[in-house]
């Protein structure tokens, strides 16, 4: 291997010598405690340790990498007490995810490293939104993210190093490519032959390097580093290396062949640099064993400190509040001052305010910036806040919504436009998957707003008119909010904007230029969770949000008669069953009205709830309202057919005659 026709100093090579070896030897034992039964699993990055090692040696302590599942050199370089880590392997409190995540599927602030989730492809433009907010800021600064050579497939990795080169982002795509995706090898996963290759579709810089020379990983990625923080542009290198245990160690390696493995043995990062290192006088044999026996003793120390915690006891209560980021939100009231405004207004108002109050907020999304979206939400907001506030992205909802969470993670806060609702299908991985789940794995925020225009009414067809809330009513972590009037829409979206959760932002598109109301001037919010009364009656509770809450309206305009209480919820977690509940409790009866197709929504949760707590409040059947059970068709006189407003009044009447 050669190492000559690199320039480093003596110290650095026995730095990065001493670099490589600890984690090597963090793995020997990590493999012996497997075998004991006392960790779970155990991925290997032995033979690849000169990757991990040099790229983090050439970044600053101050700048974020995202590494994957065989990167232990990142964290150990990074000198994360070793303790914490075998404590995070064993699921125990001193490690990075209170028992509830494994292996690296963790972040830390405090050294500057954001982990993998399973999915792989979401963390590439988490790197992306973390390199943004430091380019917005005028930080010359580099962030570092690893994948394998088997996720370079995902759309996930396209769609990150688009934008990176879109945006000009200082990112390093660092592909490990080591020969294999669990048993798969690369000539049955791409037909390019060099995974660098693909970085031209992109207009984008890339190098081949080989991964198991440390001198050349480091020298070339220093090098690199120091140019990017200079001239901030996205570069994506291939490092040629190889995997020499089983994709994790169950798997075993049987599928590869044995001359393969004994040709890449014969490159082995650490045993080759060790041979050079005493060749050229800088360590012998004793030296070695000295270096070996210190680390020795630290892991043997450390991983004692691990065992003799103890072990984590369920506490109900703390699972439970740690989904959400909790704080604090400052209330401020509504103005006296009004204007009458439509609810596509009080939108845009809310956002402008936001985006005044707070000069780390970015909108991004598909044709927000000169065009104003399609819904001319964010129309003259470029010339307010400027172009780099206000991103147009490419058509790639996944790293947009992955973005947004890097910008979180870096300090800012961001709103994404999907430019429909059913657009989110796109971009769900994210959402479901890295947003919602976040705070309770590691106990970071989510400062993202997904803005969701939506439903029907409007003859768009049935890509473009779900109301789709309860694909992330059921996850937890999200929050799920649905205004109906314009003053709820304006002061729901500054606090879920005020928020550290991600929300998930629900506006009905037929109500957009619809509906008018006298709307405060100033910036104002509402509280999440509370319901509003909009009718009171003692003889049935109707329960609706969105537009079916007008569809109520008109109903109980045209029968007078009928005295009922009406709650439109505004939020649908938090749920208010709070005041759900005491309604039913004086009226006997309760109606659930949902646009939304029946089976699996938000109706069906209240019903089930209600039955839970205040049957023995009820004179009658819980009825449930909702669309048919088929996708929204185009056509007026099948949409129209298909929306609950068609069959609501007869249920409702129904109902009150049981």
């Amino acid at each position: 291997m050669d190492y000559e026709k690199f320039k480093v100093t003596d110290d650095v090579k026995l730095k990065l010598h001493k670099a490589m070896l600890k984690p090597r030897m963090v793995e020997e034992k990590m493999l012996i405690l497997l075998r004991q039964g006392k960790i779970s699993k155990w991925f290997s990055g032995i033979g690849q340790e000169a990757i991990s090692v040099g790229v983090t040696s050439a970044l600053h302590a101050s700048e974020y990498i995202l590494p994957m599942h065989r990167n232990l050199g990142v964290f150990t370089t990074r000198e994360i007490p070793l303790y914490r880590l075998f404590s995070q392997w064993q699921g125990k409190a001193s490690g990075f995810t209170n028992g509830r995540d494994r292996s690296f599927h963790f972040g830390t602030q405090e050294y500057k490293i954001v982990g993998m989730i399973s999915h792989l492809g979401p963390q590439l433009g988490v790197a992306d939104g973390i390199a943004l907010a430091h380019k917005l800021r005028g930080e010359n600064k580099v962030t570092a993210v690893f994948t394998g050579e088997g996720a370079t497939s995902e759309g996930d990795f396209h769609e990150a190093l688009n934008v990176a080169a879109v945006w000009d982002l200082p990112v390093l795509f660092c592909i490990e490519n080591n020969g294999y995706g669990l048993s798969t090898p690369t000539e049955e996963q791409y037909r390019c032959e060099h995974l660098a290759d693909k970085g031209a579709g992109y207009g984008m810089e890339s190098h081949i390097i080989d991964g198991n020379n440390i001198l050349e990983v480091y020298t070339k990625v220093n090098a690199l580093c120091t140019d990017i923080r200079a001239n901030p542009r996205p570069v994506l290198l291939e490092f040629k290396t190889f995997r020499m245990r089983g994709h994790e160690e169950a798997s075993g390696t049987k599928y590869v062949p044995k001359e393969l493995m004994e040709e890449w043995a014969q490159k082995d990062p650490l045993d080759n640099f060790a041979d050079y290192l005493k060749e050229h006088k800088l360590l012998n044999d004793a030296s070695e064993k000295e270096i070996r026996a210190t680390i020795s003793d630290e892991i043997d120390a450390h991983l004692q400190q691990a065992y003799e915690e103890e072990a984590i006891i369920f506490n109900e209560s703390k699972e439970l509040s740690d989904v959400y980021f909790n704080i604090d939100l400052e209330d401020v009231t509504p103005d006296i001052h009004t204007k009458n405004i439509r609810l596509v207004d009080a939108i845009s108002d809310g956002l402008r305010g936001a985006m005044e109050k707070h000069d780390n907020l970015v909108i991004m999304g598909q044709d927000v910036a000169e065009y104003g979206g399609v819904f001319k939400i964010t129309d003259g907001f470029v010339a307010a806040f400027g172009k780099e506030r206000v991103r147009n992205t490419p058509i790639c909802e996944s790293a947009i919504v992955a973005a947004a969470m890097g910008l979180s993670i870096n300090g800012m806060k961001a709103v994404m436009e999907m430019q429909f609702a059913d657009f989110a299908s796109s971009g769900f991985n994210p959402i479901v998957n890295y947003l919602a789940k976040t705070h309770y794995r590691w106990g970071e925020k989510a400062d993202v707003v997904i803005r969701m225009p939506c439903g029907g009414g409007v003859a768009a067809g049935p890509f473009h008119s779900q109301t789709n809330e309860a694909w992330f009513t059921k996850t937890p972590g999200l929050k799920v909010v649905y205004p109906a009037f314009p003053v709820d829409a304006k002061g729901l979206l500054a606090t879920a904007i005020e928020d550290p959760n991600p929300v998930l932002f629900f506006e009905h598109k037929g109500l957009y230029r619809s509906v008018y109301q006298e709307v405060p001037t100033n910036h104002f919010t509402i509280p999440f969770g509370e319901a509003s009364l909009l009718r009171e009656g003692d003889a049935i509770t109707i329960v609706s949000y969105g537009a079916g809450v007008h569809w109520a309206l008109e109903t109980l305009d045209k029968n007078k008669d009928i005295k009922a209480d009406l709650l439109d919820l505004r939020t649908l977690v938090p749920l208010d069953m709070e005041r759900i509940c005491s309604s039913v409790k004086k009226t006997g009866k309760l109606i659930i009205l949902q646009e939304d197709s029946l089976f699996g929504g938000i109706a069906s949760d209240i019903s089930s709830l209600v039955m839970e707590n205040c049957f023995e409040y009820l004179d009658g059947p819980i009825k449930r309202v909702a669309s048919m059970e088929t996708p929204i068709p185009f056509n007026a006189e099948l949409e129209r057919n298909y929306l609950a407003k068609s069959k609501f009044e007869a249920a409702l009447l129904a109902l009150l005659a049981y």
